[in-house]
C-alpha cells in the first residue's frame, strides 16, 4: 500500500469516528441543556392530595435550580387513566411529565382493554416517596387494636362498612388484602372519591377505612378518628406509637409509591438528568420534611429500581384483584 493511500485511509478513519461521535455529543449537549422552556408536570389526580403536593413541592425545586417554570397540570378522571393517557400521546422530548403513583399500578390490573399499557407506555424516572395507609376507625368502634378489631368484626360478620375512595382505588384493594388475610367480613362501601369517604366515616355512617396518611392524619391526631395500626411494613415517623398491621399478621403489607415517570422513548440522556435532578430534591430537608408529614418516606434511586417497584406491585395486586373479583367503577 503506497503512503498516499494510507494518508487516505487514516483522513477516512480520523472522518469516520469524528461522525460517530457527533450524535453522542449532541445527545450529551442536549441534556446539558435540557430544559430550555417550561416543562409540564401532569398529575392523573385532584389538587390537594398528596401526590399533587409532592409534585407541587418537586416541580417548585427543580424550577428554582434548572431555570425554567415546572408547571403542574391536573388532569383528573378514571382513576388517573385520563391524565396518563395525555402523558403515553406526548412528544418523548421531557417537556411532560408524569406524576405516578400506586393507582397507575392498580389501573393496570383493573383495566385490560386500555388505549395504552401502563408499563409498556411509561418509563420511570425516579421514585419520589413510599406512602402509608391507616387503618382508621370512628371512635364509636369497640376496638383499640388490630386484635380487637379482627375480633369484633368476627362478632359481626357483614355488619361493619368499610368505606373507600371507589371500587379498586388502594383504600379498597388494601381492604380486600386485610379481610383474605384477617378472615373477616367487611361490607365495601364506594364512594366518589377520597374527602366524601372520610366525611361519613368522621359522622359514623361507615366504621373503618384504610385510609391514606395524608388525608386522616389530622383527624386521627384530633382524636376524631382512631388509628389501629398502619399499612407499611415498618411505622411512620408521623405516628410512631402506632404499630403496623405486619406486627399481627405476618402477610400483610399495604404500602403505596409516587414517583416520576415519561413518555417510553424519552432519550436516555434526559432521563438520567431528571433522575440526578429530582434526587438531589429528596435530600432536602424540608422535602423530607414534609413528605414525612404526609405519611411517606423518601424514595429515590435509579430508574430501574423504581421500574421494579412498580412491576412488583402490578404483578401482586393483580393477585388481589382477581381473587376478590374486583370490578373498576
Amino acid at each position: 500500500m503506497t503512503i498516499v493511500k494510507l494518508l487516505h485511509r487514516r483522513q477516512f478513519l480520523h472522518l469516520a469516528a469524528g461522525a460517530a461521535a457527533i450524535p453522542a455529543v449532541s445527545r450529551i449537549a442536549r441534556a446539558q441543556a435540557y430544559p430550555t422552556r417550561p416543562v409540564r408536570i401532569i398529575v392523573p389526580f385532584p389538587a390537594g392530595g398528596a401526590t399533587d403536593i409532592a409534585a407541587r413541592l418537586i416541580g417548585q425545586w427543580l424550577a428554582e435550580r434548572l431555570g425554567q417554570q415546572f408547571i403542574i397540570e391536573n388532569r383528573a378522571g378514571a382513576g388517573g387513566n385520563i391524565g396518563t393517557e395525555a402523558v403515553v400521546k406526548a412528544p418523548p422530548d421531557g417537556y411532560t411529565l408524569l406524576q405516578i403513583a400506586t393507582p397507575n399500578g392498580l389501573n393496570a390490573a383493573l383495566y385490560p382493554n386500555l388505549n395504552f399499557n401502563f408499563v409498556r407506555d411509561i418509563t420511570p424516572v425516579i421514585g419520589i416517596a413510599r406512602t402509608s395507609f391507616a387503618i382508621v376507625v370512628h371512635p364509636s368502634v369497640p376496638a383499640t387494636t388490630v386484635p380487637e378489631f379482627i375480633a369484633y368484626a368476627k362478632a359481626n360478620p357483614g355488619k361493619i362498612n368499610m368505606a373507600s375512595a371507589g371500587n379498586g382505588t388502594p383504600q379498597h384493594i388494601f381492604g380486600e388484602l386485610f379481610k383474605m388475610i384477617a378472615g373477616v367480613d367487611l361490607t365495601h362501601v364506594p364512594y366518589r372519591g377520597g374527602a366524601p369517604a372520610t366525611t361519613d366515616l368522621l359522622g359514623g355512617q361507615v366504621q373503618v377505612s384504610f385510609s391514606p396518611l395524608a388525608e386522616s392524619i389530622e383527624h386521627i391526631k384530633a382524636g376524631k378518628l382512631r388509628a389501629l395500626a398502619v399499612t407499611t411494613a415498618t411505622r411512620q415517623d408521623v405516628l410512631p406509637n402506632t404499630p403496623t398491621v405486619k406486627e399481627f399478621l405476618p402477610d400483610y403489607e399495604g404500602a403505596g409509591w409516587q414517583g416520576v415517570g415519561v413518555p417510553k422513548n424519552t432519550p436516555a440522556e434526559i432521563i438520567d438528568k431528571l433522575n440526578k435532578d429530582i434526587s438531589g430534591s429528596l435530600l432536602d430537608p424540608n422535602i423530607i420534611a414534609r413528605i414525612a408529614e404526609l405519611g411517606g418516606t423518601v424514595l429515590g434511586g435509579t430508574p430501574a429500581a423504581f421500574a421494579k417497584i412498580i412491576s412488583d406491585d402490578v404483578e401482586r395486586w393483580t393477585k388481589v384483584v382477581k381473587l376478590a373479583n374486583i370490578k373498576p367503577d
